[in-house]
């Protein structure tokens, strides 16, 4: 019987297969931004970044002195996966304290960072075909998991005249019988919008009559509150073996580098992120865990004095964009960013351009006001932008200043 050979050419070119999920997945529209934003500062450019949702603030010092000592006393290897005992016990204190949350040790987990406990909690609660609401404008990462996860994604649309909150007879209509998860956050990114506890006890109610349905509560923001006690639906003591609470340390401690996020929930969710994440990451750093005993523990002044600076700063772009003329802008109550309705710019012209959409108007402030912002499409809401003020006065004057010019040079 002859031999069979296979002629292989060296030189031909295959291209990698990559998993039809990828197909879901995109580049987020703040990461882009954030890097057409540094290639035109390597060219020399004087760009001002309002894309990117990260703190100006340094780690307070306290924070980074127990980094430095864990450093220091040999905390070096390899940590549990959920996290270390005193992590997890000072978590449940903050809980208690903060929010008058009772979740024990072993009914928290934390991760390199919230985005990743995200992702663990939709990954382990949507199966493929599962509806997930989602509320818009809402956190990019929210949709693309979800899809990750095979859910199918409905979107409830909350606008600037509601003060872009969902009202309880949307989400009646929304929920059905393959609803399986709600994500949402309060405060919120993009919009800085905040949930009161009659607006949550009105969608606790909706929530009563489908106990089907997950909740997760994205809460990263809840220190950047200018409107008074943060609300955490998870108070509902009827809803709380079904709400994931999410948040970490990256902006309430300008932490965002170390990278760390914990979530609170039902036991056997906690059991099975915990399954999933000792398959990805495994526990997160031993030396930023140590830092958050100290951050969740420790004097909260430098948090508040952060807060203070930033309502300083939503009170003037605030108030710089309002005075823009054919710009609508809500006063948002938490986070640090500003969320202004700019679709009636749409169909005006600078030259041969036309503005035809958010992401058209967020490229023309780029080249012609040189700041950085985010196209609102990217949230789910395309009439709007995103600007963060997570940076100094003097850059938010100038950017204001820049793009009321730029828009001043647009013709209908």
């Amino acid at each position: 019987m002859p031999h069979l050979y296979i002629c292989c050419d060296p030189t031909e070119e295959r291209a990698m297969q990559l998993a039809q999920r990828l197909n879901s997945v995109t580049e987020p529209q703040t990461i882009k931004m954030a890097k057409l934003s540094r290639e035109l500062k390597a060219k020399g450019v004087n760009i001002i970044d309002l894309s990117l949702g990260e703190p100006d603030f340094r780690t307070p010092e306290f924070i980074c002195e127990a980094g430095i000592n864990a450093i220091n006393n040999g905390f070096t290897k390899y940590p549990p996966v959920a996290g270390f005992a005193d992590l997890l016990e000072a978590i449940s204190l903050k809980l208690k304290r903060d929010n008058n949350l009772d979740y024990a040790a072993n009914e928290i987990i934390v991760s390199t960072g919230a985005k990743q406990s995200l992702y663990n909690a939709v990954m382990s609660i949507v199966d493929p075909g599962d509806e997930v609401i989602i509320p818009t404008p809402f956190w990019v990462t929210y949709a693309t998991q979800a899809q990750m996860a095979g859910g199918v994604v409905k979107y409830i649309q909350c606008g600037i005249e509601n003060d872009f909150k969902l009202k309880p007879e949307q989400l009646e209509a929304a929920i059905s019988s393959k609803t399986k998860l709600f994500m949402y956050s309060s405060p919120c990114n993009p919009t800085g919008s905040v949930y009161t506890y009659e607006e949550l006890a009105g969608l606790a109610e909706v929530f009563k009559r489908h106990p089907q349905v997950a909740i997760i509560s994205d809460e990263i923001y809840e220190y950047i509150n200018y409107s008074g006690h943060h609300v955490s639906i998870a108070q509902f003591t009827e809803l709380r073996d079904r709400v994931v609470v999410i948040n970490g340390m990256s902006k309430a401690f300008a932490m965002t580098g170390w990278r760390l996020g914990y979530m609170a929930g039902p036991r056997e969710l906690v059991q099975a992120c915990e399954k999933l994440q000792a398959q990805s990451t495994s526990g997160a750093s031993s030396i930023t865990q140590k830092a958050s005993v100290a951050a969740l523990l420790g004097d909260l002044g430098p948090t508040y004095k952060m807060v203070e600076a930033f309502k300083e700063r939503r009170n003037y772009i605030v108030g710089a964009l309002q005075k823009i003329p054919g710009m609508k802008c809500n006063n948002p109550q938490g986070a640090f960013y500003a969320f202004p309705d700019i679709s009636s710019f749409y169909g005006a012209k600078f030259g041969d351009t036309v503005i035809s959409n958010a992401e058209e108007l967020s490229m023309y402030l780029l080249n012609e006001a040189h700041v950085a912002t985010v196209c609102g499409s990217a949230f789910g809401d395309g009439n709007c932008i995103r600007l963060s003020f997570a940076t100094s006065m003097t850059n938010l004057m100038d950017a204001t200043e820049r793009i009321a010019s730029a828009l001043g040079r647009l013709s209908h």
